[in-house]
């Protein structure tokens, strides 16, 4: 023994895999990006986009140096972790050099120097930005990316033998990475030479593709090193006389086998806020397009479900699934329940975007680890956000386009998810017809009545065709229970194989054919018998996808289908503003077609029957308890008045991106309308989260509980919805001639008003684009209020043509209120504030005396105009709501009123 190892006897030996660093490398080099990117989009979003060509909204993406290199706090923060990275990457090029070394090729050494010099290249550039010193940012700059040939092409030929399936997913990877430097030049060259606007997004996107490529070709570097178990042990000697010795790496091992990593699985609220996560982000980018009425490049964010792309690298596979990995995506996934505090609609979506992932990765893991368990709880946190919604007037309490002013208890959620957090269990996985199978839970069963929207045609003799949500939505919720207590029961006789059999696949097909094809009651029975089939396969659909064995091809597939359909299942409707949209056009059908024949058979397990219980019960008592206890009257039947109103509501979202249910509701109720028609209502689509616009409405303004829907989400229109204090006798919907534009849905219902029978129709004429179009649907609205005669009638309709212009006009020209046989006495457009784009407009009519008609009808009767204080009070308009922007008003609504007197032979 040498007299130096006297000295230091004891020693202490710590064992660490390579298999760590490289993970460590990864996640703080991923960290170091993400992170600023996420913190300029938040904090300076608009400047970072912003180039010498354009700003924002031309540019709406920003390059990676802006991001990093232009702003406090992002420039620091990534400054911070990329010199945490610096430690890691040095061991891992070194280690890679210790296990590629041959003796027999200098290619292992070429790249180890070539990837240190790259290395410190990258800290000039970083450290010194071109703010500093443009010159010398440059030069680094392209040592950088020169170097990356060697580093790249050569990492492929040096990999080790063992790893064959490393050396081919860095093959993929560099082919990816060089592909995209083609186009990045290309939008370079565009922005800087042909200084286009725009282009500059575009380089920017190939930027940030370049920069995920190459980490992710560094973290496959953590799978050699585990196939390898190349192993570092690190001595610690200890001094017997005082003297201190530094640590020391006293051998590198390999061989060995990884180990399997830890799993878990989840409870039901974490299944809950995956829902709530998961169908807030369409309604939220899609705020976007139908305020500007394009594609307005938000719709991007709907490939944030894709994010089972990222399970392809084996860090990030590996670390989904241990306890640590479930936790930390748990929580990202608040952010999302968080978002509802920021008024920026570009900002919520940002972090739903950013959210949809966390809440996303960690399901599909579980979904593969564990389907059995997870097929279970996944439909329960499904039943769970269907029944919260129907028991909050079809909103989910959650969703971050909801807070306390418009029925949302987002407080409430967050503290029920981090209860959530503390039981924290894994959750679940799946496969190419898991896409279908979650597109139609979304798009059909997300809400208890979508499936009555499909099946609704309005009154006939007084009495509803078919279902009404506000009474029969619970019986969807019964079925769906009823279809998931088949599958308890087969999985708990071991009779999975009943459900993979073709008979099983069969009657859903039915369901789903009888649903789609008849209307009413049959329709729904159908809907119904669909709802049962598809909450009883699940377990048989997860078993076939955990069979595959792949997690990341056969999740990343299913997504991948879930995003087709949920484009098609807009492009049905919105054909005119995307391209090839023509193909799709009101072909429900072939939508239909393709979710049935992509699912597959093959799953199952295990659930507690009280939760089902309770979730039903929960259900038909929330029914009861909402049921009148009072009729229906209108605000003045004393007087024999009707107060009617149209109004365009853009689809219940407000100016500043939240729920309007409440602030239209508020607005109708204080402008005493007995009869109200709403247009733009059709959100029985997953873009507007299949929500009822009409619940609130029906259920807190005094009981104005006869409601017709319109045609529904099948009928390819945006919707038109008539609501009434009157009951309605019969009602008819009809699809006025649309040749070239959108369809346009109308409602023809005849109420009992008073005793007498009035004609009320609600339009909503297509696009003034088409003049066609607009000649027709004017003609067919002509006959159908010609039919009506003689019978009292009010139209209220949205008309984008002026009266009596030619059939080239080019004004658009909006909301209208017609009618005949009515004494009109009042009439005003309320000021829209920030509820919606278009404006209320109300009028009030007196009947003749019953069984009596109007005696003056001529132009100079009809338009006899009176001061309010020439009639009696109760023809008033609200005197709360009289003003203008400068004064009166409520919550920014006022209106401005003409008064009109009674003939004085009228029989009233």
């Amino acid at each position: 023994m040498s007299p130096k190892d006297k000295d230091y006897p004891h020693t202490e030996q710590f064992i660490l895999k390579a298999s760590t660093i490289a993970r460590t490398h990864t996640i703080l080099a991923y960290t170091a990006f993400t992170s600023t990117l996420a913190l300029g989009l938040l904090l300076h979003y608009e400047k970072i986009v912003k180039n010498a060509i354009a700003r924002y909204s031309e540019e709406w993406f920003p390059s990676v140096s802006t991001t990093i290199g232009d702003w406090y706090p992002e420039r620091n923060v990534f400054q911070i972790f990329i010199v945490l990275t610096s430690g890691p990457r040095i061991a891992l090029v070194s280690l890679l050099y210790y296990l590629q070394r041959s003796q027999n090729s200098s290619l292992p050494t070429i790249v180890f120097v070539s990837v240190i010099i790259r290395t410190l290249s990258c800290g000039g550039w970083v450290y010194i930005t071109s703010t500093n010193d443009h010159n010398v940012h440059g030069i680094f700059m392209i040592m950088y990316i020169v170097l990356n040939l060697p580093w790249i092409v050569g990492g492929i030929y040096s990999t080790s033998q063992k790893c064959p399936t490393v050396r081919r997913k860095r093959s993929i990877i560099a082919s990816l990475f060089f592909l995209s430097i083609v186009p990045l030049v290309y939008f370079f060259i565009q922005h800087k030479v042909h200084r286009i606007p725009g282009a500059y997004t575009h380089y920017s996107f190939f930027e940030w593709g370049l920069i995920f490529y190459d980490v992710l070709y560094d973290a496959y570097a953590e799978e050699e090193f585990r196939l390898n178990d190349l192993r570092v042990a690190i001595e610690d000697l200890k001094s017997v006389n005082g003297n201190v010795a530094p640590a020391k790496v006293k051998y590198i091992h390999i061989g060995g086998s990884p180990s399997r990593q830890e799993r878990s699985k989840s409870p039901k609220i974490r299944t809950y806020i995956f829902w709530s996560v998961f169908t807030s982000l369409i309604p939220t980018l899609f705020y976007f397009s139908v305020w500007e009425f394009t594609i307005a490049r938000s719709e991007l964010a709907l490939f944030s479900t894709l994010s089972p792309i990222w399970l392809s690298i084996p860090l990030v596979l590996n670390w989904a699934r241990t306890r640590g990995g479930q936790s930390a995506m748990h929580l990202l996934s608040f952010i999302r329940v968080a978002a509802y505090i920021l008024k920026s609609p570009l900002r919520r979506l940002f972090l739903v975007a950013f959210a949809t992932p966390a809440a996303m990765i960690p399901r599909v893991v579980t979904w593969h680890d564990d389907p059995a368990y997870q097929s279970i709880m996944t439909n329960l946190g499904l039943l769970l956000s269907s029944l919260s919604k129907h028991v909050n007037h079809s909103n989910n309490p959650v969703w971050l386009f909801v807070n306390e002013g418009s029925g949302g208890h987002n407080k409430e959620g967050l503290i029920v998810a981090l209860l959530a957090f503390l039981y924290l269990l894994l959750w679940l996985l799946g496969a190419l017809p898991l896409g279908s199978f979650i597109f139609i839970l979304h798009s059909l069963l997300a809400d208890p009545s979508t499936l009555i929207a499909w099946s609704w045609m309005g009154y006939e003799d007084g009495r509803p065709r078919g279902p009404l949500p506000h009474v029969h939505g619970s019986l969807t919720l019964l079925c769906q229970s009823i279809g998931l207590f088949i599958a308890l029961q087969a999985m708990k006789g071991m009779k999975v194989h009943f459900l993979a059999n073709p008979l099983w696949f069969a009657f859903g097909s039915a369901s789903s054919y009888a649903m789609y094809t008849y209307m009413n009651w049959p329709g729904y029975l159908g809907g119904l018998g669909l709802a049962i089939f598809m909450m009883g396969s699940i377990p048989p659909i997860l078993y076939n996808v955990s069979s595959t064995g792949a997690v990341f091809r056969t999740s990343f597939a299913a997504m991948l289908v879930y995003c087709l359909l949920a484009f098609a299942n807009v492009w049905i409707v919105a054909y005119a503003f995307v391209p090839g949209g023509v193909y799709l056009r009101e072909r429900t059908d072939l939508v239909v077609i393709a979710q049935m024949c992509w699912l597959a058979p093959a799953f199952n397990f295990f659930l507690y029957c009280t939760t089902l219980a309770l979730i039903s019960v929960l259900g038909v008592l929330a029914t009861l308890y909402r049921l009148p206890a009072t009729p229906t009257q209108p605000f003045r039947p004393e007087h024999r008045m009707l107060r009617a109103g149209i109004w365009t509501i853009h689809f219940g979202i407000d100016n500043e991106g939240r729920d309007s249910q409440r602030r239209v509701m508020n607005l109708i109720k204080d402008m005493e309308l007995d009869v109200v028609g709403l247009l733009e209502t059709d959100l029985y689509r997953t873009v507007y989260v299949n929500r009822d616009l009409t619940r609130v409405i029906i259920e807190d303004v005094e009981n104005m509980r006869n409601v017709d829907l319109g045609p529904g989400p099948n009928s390819h229109t945006w919707g038109a919805v008539l609501l009434s204090k009157f009951p309605i006798i019969n009602s008819t919907h009809h699809l006025l001639p649309s040749p070239h534009g959108e369809l346009a849905p109308a409602i023809e219902a005849v109420l009992d008003v008073y005793g007498t029978a009035v004609t009320v129709v609600v339009s909503h004429n297509g696009q003034e684009e088409d003049p066609l179009d607009r000649e027709l649907q004017s003609r067919k609205l002509a006959e159908i209020m010609s039919a009506a005669y003689p019978r009292p009638i009010v139209f209220l309709g949205y008309v984008v043509t002026c009266p009596h212009a030619p059939r080239q006009d080019y004004d658009r020209w909006c909301e209208y209120i017609l009618y005949r046989s009515l004494y009109r006495t009042s009439y005003a457009r309320v000021s829209r504030s920030t509820v919606t784009d278009t404006e209320l407009q109300v009028a009030q009519f007196v009947l003749p005396k019953h069984g009596r008609g109007v005696t003056n009808e001529t132009e100079i009767a009809r338009y006899l105009r009176s001061r309010k204080e020439g009639l009696p009070s109760e023809h008033w308009f609200p005197m709360a709501y009289y003003g203008n922007q400068r004064w009166g008003g409520v919550n920014g609504d006022f209106y401005h009123p003409l008064y009109y007197a009674i003939p004085d032979n009228a029989e009233i």
